[in-house]
Parts: C-alpha cells; structure tokens; sequence
C-alpha cells in the first residue's frame, strides 16, 4: 500500500487504495493466521448474504458479523451500483482515507471492477482481512481494512501471486532459498523408526521465530494429557472473554460462555489457526507441560520460550503501547514475566491491540525453534499413533498440491508475522516412507511479499520432497 488508488481501468492490477492514518490490511499481528503457500485466502462456512445489493459471495464462504466484515459487504454492494454518492462515500471511508483517495477516483475504480465476486477470504487481524474475489472473470487478492466502526481505511487489489518452477537440484534449491530472504532455513529429512534422517539443510540447527508453527507443540501437548487419562477429545473448553484471542480464526466471535470440545478446538487450531482455541488449549494443559514438550521435543532448552505466551499475550506485548510493554517484559525475569503476563498484560483489553506492519522483537517476543526441531516434532507427533492428531494434521495441505498419487497423506503448518514466513509439511509416499519439509524465512528489517515469497517457498518445498524422494 504504497500509492493512492489510480482513477483509470488501465492500473487496474496494481490499483492501490491507502490512508496515511490508521492500519492498513498488511499490518497483521505475530501468531494471527498461518501462511499458505498460494498467499491467497481460504473459505469458511456457509454463505452471508450481502448488504443491499446483487453482489453475492460464492456459497462456500462466510463473511464475518463484525465491523470489517460490514466494511466488506459495502463494497462488494458498492461494485454493483457505481457512481456512489458522496454523502454514502463518507458514511463507508475513513476521513483520512478519503482524503487521500477522492470520490471521483474511488468511483472510477469502483466502476473499473464492476460487481465484484467474492470467492474466499482469511481474516488476517480484527481490522484486515484477505480475499479472493474476481471481476468479468479476472482474479485478484483483496485486501481491506477498517477501523472499530466499519470505515475503510485501506485497501489494495492485486494480482494474484504467480506459481514458481520446481527447483530440479539441491544447488538450484540452495541458491533460490538464500535470495529469497535475509535469514533463512530448511530441512529435508526422511522419518525412520520415529527420528528423523537428514537429507538437505541449510542453517537446519538454527533456531528462528516459529509464528503459529508452535501449534505444533501445543496440539502434541493436548495429546500427550490425553493419553495419560488427564481429560478426553470429547471434554467440553468454555470460551470466556479472558481467553479470546484475535483472528484467524472464528472462536473469537462466539458467544462467551459457549463451548467447544478439545477436539473442536484443536482440528480448528491447525486447519485454520484459529487463535482462541490455541489459547484454550494452552490454558487446559498448562502452559509449563507445552514448556516441557518443547524442551523435550527440541532435544535443548531455548530460554526465549519461557515463559510461554499465548496467542494473546504475543498480541498484546506487540501491538499495545509499544515498544513500552515489550521492553518492560524483556528486562524481567522468567518468575516476574508470568506475574507481568497474569496481572497487567492479561488486563488489556482486545480493543486497545493494534496492528503492526514492520517486524517487532523478532528476537525475544515469539516462539523459537530450528528446522530440525521441527522435524523431531513432526516424528514425534506421528509415532504418538493418535487418529485424531492424524486427522486435524491433514485438514489442509495450506495450497502445497503435491501429486495424491505419490503422495497419498501430507501434514501442514505455517506461521508468520512481519517478517516471518515458515512452512513445515509432513508427507507420505505411495511405497510407505515418510519425509519432513520446513522451510523458513526471516527478514528482522521489513515484512515479507507474503505472496510472491509463498509461492517461492512452496516450490522449493515441493522441490524438496522429490529430491529427497529420489535421492
């Protein structure tokens, strides 16, 4: 978002709606959604019908009952009946937005797309989502945000992200991997006998940011206290306002009170990375047992990940009154931090989170661990022999596309944040061998192309496990 919406059909693809103030939809919070390779949104649930107008999303998804999702309707509506009114235009934009981009450009671009379809979409933040939507059959990625009341506040249309080849060798591999962001790694490993036999690495042992990856941790954690007859995939977690945490996701906008089962909670925590089923699950088995399964799974203890956060809690220390909260927290102790996370952080209100654009405490507010421990984790996760692991695992293969016929079963997860995008599958070939792909990417200076690096990335994983394969 970095130019003023263009007044003519011609820029179309690069057509960019911004305001200097307020967020913009690429200023989307740590742990808040899981990277897809493709960089394009999923879909959710059953239709919402549209505002007014005959604009309508495609039956498969669902917009959310929430000021943004309000904001999104508009415009879909909006596509339909170009010119709008300048009275409507200040009802629907953001003062500043509107100032930057006037109604004569905005209707022009309005007319430009007329009636607008809306195909998928990923709520990135409270205040930013991502979707998928096409006009006279052109694809483009929407992505839109607005403020508490449901004005816009930005908006981009784009094309979307363009496939990459496969590498055909590890050299070809290695030297697309290093352009592709400051600080990376990957790891491609065959699982034997529940450990992991390296193939191909680079900088495989270093332990870097995970994002929503630390699910991975979480859910083998739950499974763990399952097996130990602690509490059942059937035990009902109540959602309540303390442990709602911001999207993706959608237990954040159920009632409190409602409940959901621990195996609700969890399909929906790796399938969509919904945020407020991670925290309950954190908050069912206890922070310090996902603590010791990461100690133990990783083979080494990295103090950054003690305390653990939660979803929330990386959340708030990020994007309230920062760098102060941050800096604060930082200069404590592992003791004084759980009393600072209980008794100050945990009293912010979701409301006062506000989204962050550039990368923030890469270093120090996250959850840390290598390529190889990853791969440890998925072998782990793998011989605890769990259906139920099994099935939220495969829920998604987050847009990878590797060929069924090879490779019949695929694990996901990804995380990312400003500056962080990682991806880790899990897949198993049609003559029974198993194999483990984690890649990861951090750029501590500026946010990634999420779309264009997806798609690089998603082609070396797919490089990844054929090379490994026929090595």
């Amino acid at each position: 978002m970095k130019r003023s919406m263009a007044a003519t059909a011609a820029a179309l693809t690069l057509v960019t709606m911004t305001a200097c103030a307020g967020q913009t939809a690429t200023a989307t919070p740590g742990a808040s959604r899981t990277a897809s390779p493709t960089a394009t949104p999923g879909t959710s649930g059953p239709a919402t019908p549209g505002a007014s107008g005959s604009a309508s999303p495609s039956p498969d998804v669902e917009i959310p009952g929430t000021p943004l999702g309000d904001a999104l309707r508009w415009l879909l509506d909006a596509s339909t009946r170009a010119p709008i009114m300048e009275s409507e235009l200040a009802e629907h934009l953001a003062p500043a937005f509107l100032a930057q981009v006037p109604a004569e450009a905005f209707n022009q671009t309005l007319a430009a797309v007329k009636d607008l379809r809306l195909l998928g979409l990923s709520v990135a933040h409270a205040n930013a989502l991502y979707a998928r939507v096409e006009t006279g059959g052109t694809p483009y990625i929407l992505e839109l945000s607005a403020d508490a009341s449901g004005r816009i506040t930005g908006a981009r249309l784009s094309a979307p992200p363009t496939p990459q080849p496969t590498p055909a060798s590890w050299k070809e591999l290695d030297e697309r991997l290093r352009k592709a962001a400051p600080q990376v790694g990957f790891l491609a490993a065959e699982v034997t006998r529940g450990d992991c036999r390296p193939v191909h690495g680079v900088a495989a042992g270093e332990k870097r940011p995970l994002g929503s990856m630390v699910k991975l941790y979480v859910l083998g954690t739950v499974a763990e206290r399952i097996r130990s007859g602690a509490f059942g995939w059937d035990t009902r977690l109540t959602i309540t306002p303390e442990l709602k945490s911001l999207p993706t996701g959608q237990l954040q906008d159920r009632p409190d009170g409602s409940e959901v089962t621990v195996l609700e909670a969890a399909r929906l925590m790796i399938s969509i990375s919904d945020n407020t089923a991670t925290d309950l699950l954190i908050h069912q088995v206890g922070k310090k047992a996902v603590e010791r399964t990461m100690r133990a799974w990783t083979g080494s203890a990295d103090r950054r990940n003690v305390p653990l956060l939660s979803t929330r809690e990386l959340f708030t220390l990020k994007g309230t009154d920062h760098p102060r909260l941050a800096e604060r927290y930082l200069s404590m102790s592992d003791a004084k931090q759980r009393a600072y996370l209980a008794r100050t952080i945990a009293k912010v209100p979701l409301s006062d989170i506000t989204a962050w654009a550039e990368p923030r405490d890469l270093d120090t507010i996250e959850w840390f661990a290598s390529p190889t421990d990853i791969c440890h984790t998925y072998a782990k996760l793998a011989k605890q022999g769990d259906k139920r692991v099994g099935e939220a695992m495969s829920l998604s293969d987050g847009g990878l596309g590797l060929d069924k016929g090879t490779w019949p079963s695929v694990w996901f997860k990804g995380g990312s944040e400003p500056g962080v995008l990682d991806l880790s599958y899990l897949a198993r070939s049609k003559d029974g061998r198993t194999f483990v792909v984690t890649v990861m990417g951090i750029d501590p200076a500026k946010p990634h192309d999420e779309g264009k690096l997806g798609q690089e990335f998603a082609a070396l994983v797919r490089g990844g496990f054929a090379l490994a394969r026929n090595g």
